[in-house]
């Protein structure tokens, strides 16, 4: 079983960066493709973004195409999502997850799910 931690949240303003890490304990995250989600308050968690296992396939919802990163360093077992150019709409709480096999923005196929980092872009 993988355990998922995720960091990096915090409070800023629109404009601003951030970058989220998700760093796995327990099992090695490089044979399980990574996805970030997000879920704002009275709304369904949405995917944001996700990569393979090797880091050669990425995919990006089309809100954040152009502003956000998926990158992985396999190595130090961490997945990171650089968010530019953050909006209003950006604010929720943001979870990382894995799944065997190809990347997908599927949040139903995603398996082990950390506990999630607030992210909140005042205006």
């Amino acid at each position: 079983q993988v355990q998922l931690v995720e960091s990096g949240g915090g409070l800023v303003q629109t404009g601003d960066s951030l970058r989220l890490s998700c760093a796995a304990r327990g099992r090695t995250l490089s044979t399980y493709a990574v996805g970030w989600f997000r879920q704002a308050p009275g709304k369904e968690r949405e995917s944001v973004a996700a990569i393979g296992w090797s880091g050669g396939s990425s995919g990006y919802v089309d809100s954040v195409k152009g502003r956000f990163t998926i990158s992985r360093d396999n190595a130090k077992n961490t997945v990171y999502l650089q968010m530019n150019s953050l909006k209003p709409e950006d604010t929720a709480v943001y979870y990382c997850a894995t799944k065997i096999g190809r990347a997908t923005l599927n949040v139903y196929e995603y398996n082990y799910w950390g506990q999630g980092t607030q992210v909140t872009v005042s205006s």
